[in-house]
């Protein structure tokens, strides 16, 4: 699904690079980790990998195309869903809104479906009331469901989160890492989450971590 060939990223120099000559590849259905020392680039990869900046060196391909020739506008639009540490709700909005405009602004084929949104929310374990209040009344763990909502709502098939738990206590962090699983195999989707928490890292499918420019698939422990 989604391949990396030989990408390097830099600020000023090559010699000072974060990581040269990446080959990866990620499939549909499965969950990834990313860990390694802070600074060692890992949000910069996943940065790359969403679209969101350009990689110096060798390209990303989703489904074999460049995401590049795709368009980065359009790939992040269609193609991918981020989930932030921060959340990045809209925190004038209900959860229920916060779910239908992303929906809308992606194209979702559920676009202006609140009954799905609603049936998502309940899914993450929201109430008929919670999803009716301002997201900023809701706890951390609550707020992170609604990002994880508003991801499940658009159609990209690739999901990748940024230190999604970070935020979260024992128990929410469990239950969150359960339902980016339960995006990968219910859902098909190809989940990445940057993290520097063990327990994290160990539950996803596979973890990779970031050392000395290069990437090391390292055996999860359950």
């Amino acid at each position: 699904m989604l391949t990396i060939k030989d990408l390097g990223y830099w600020y000023s120099h090559p010699d000072d690079a974060l990581f040269t000559n990446v080959n990866l590849s990620f499939e549909a259905g499965q969950s990834y980790a990313v860990v390694g020392e802070s600074g060692s680039g890992k949000t910069t990869f996943l940065s790359l990998v969403a679209g969101l900046d350009t990689p110096k060196a060798g390209r990303i391909e989703l489904n074999g195309k460049d995401i590049r020739k795709m368009g980065l506008t359009n790939y992040r639009k269609h193609s991918v869903s981020i989930v932030f540490q921060a959340y990045n709700l809209f925190n004038y909005m209900s959860p229920v809104n916060n779910v239908l405009t992303a929906m809308a602004i992606t194209n979702s084929k559920h676009q202006g479906d609140k009954a799905y949104a609603k049936q998502l929310l309940a899914k993450l374990g929201l109430t008929e009331d919670q999803m009716g209040q301002n997201v900023t009344h809701l706890s951390g763990g609550q707020q992170q469901r609604v990002a994880i909502a508003r991801a499940m709502g658009c159609d990209a098939d690739l999901v990748v989160a940024d230190e999604p738990t970070g935020n979260l206590d024992e128990a929410n962090t469990k239950e969150v890492v359960e339902l980016f699983q339960q995006l990968a195999h219910e859902e098909n989707k190809c989940v990445i989450i940057v993290t520097h928490e063990t327990n994290v890292a160990a539950a996803c499918d596979h973890s990779y971590r970031l050392a000395h420019k290069q990437f090391t698939m390292e055996q999860p422990t359950a």
